[in-house]
């Protein structure tokens, strides 16, 4: 597949919104590569509020709308950055054949033996402790937090500790409060099976010093979910398509070369 026919579709993480790409969206389209960048439910400027969203399929919905759009005979080239990992394997398992291969980019990459229960447990069960985060109870105070959105301080030291100044002003004036998972609604809306999420090809790509989702965190998920190829940049923070654009820039071209 030419270069100039590449479609890829970047799916942002939890808080961020569409904005997070435009260093890699540049990139790619000055490669000649064609480039869909989308805000999920309540975030970027998308219109809906965080209290209207409360299942991965109300989430992920703007992309099934996009990948449903396409023509039957094309094929796209799926990112998922963290939390948008989660939205990926959504599209895999309702759309893998207008999917060439799936990239996760330090992101959650749950799959049929590797439950989006199951993984989410193991993550908090190795969270540190210490966030500066603010959760909101919109249920009361008294009932378990329906949402979230990260602390200038947290995002400083734990997500853009190793991006330009610029582009940790531009998230702390543009992240939005991202809802959080409860138990009922991961086991009762996603499921992940091997005729159809397992038909699609995956990447992984590693982030040596990412503080959110960590090394030995993404080497376990790989590891319960194997993946055709890793690939890893060692000196990316979380927010690598910021923090090392170029790097993350080349794999993908390396990956749409291989798999395209």
């Amino acid at each position: 597949m030419e270069n100039t026919k590449s479609h890829f579709v970047l799916v942002h993480g939890g808080c961020h919104g569409a904005w997070c790409w435009y260093k890699l969206a540049t990139l790619l389209k000055s490669s000649g590569y064609r480039v869909t960048t989308l805000d999920m439910a309540a975030s970027g400027i998308n219109l809906t509020q965080v209290e209207e969203v409360q299942l991965i399929s109300e989430y992920s919905k703007p992309l099934m709308d996009h990948l449903a759009s396409l023509p039957s005979d094309e094929k796209v080239i799926l990112v998922g950055h963290s939390f948008g990992g989660i939205t990926i394997s959504w599209a895999m398992e309702r759309f893998p054949d207008k999917i060439a291969v799936a990239v996760f980019v330090t992101a959650f990459m749950p799959g049929p033996d590797l439950s989006l229960t199951t993984l989410v447990h193991e993550y908090y069960n190795r969270l540190d402790s210490q966030l500066d985060n603010k959760f909101f109870f919109d249920n009361g105070i008294d009932k378990r937090p329906t949402s979230f959105v990260f602390g200038n301080e947290f995002l400083s030291s734990k997500l853009y500790q190793h991006c330009p100044p610029e582009d940790l002003t531009l998230a702390q004036m543009l992240v939005r409060p991202l809802f959080l998972l409860g138990d009922d609604n991961i086991i009762e809306d996603v499921s992940f099976s091997k005729e159809k999420y397992g038909s699609v090809r995956r990447v992984y790509i590693l982030s040596g010093e990412d503080k959110i989702i960590k090394q030995d965190f993404q080497q376990w998920m790989i590891e319960n979910n194997p993946t055709e190829e890793v690939k890893e940049i060692t000196n990316a923070d979380h927010m690598v398509m910021l923090s090392k654009p170029q790097e993350l820039c080349a794999h993908l071209q390396a990956i749409s070369q291989t798999y395209s």
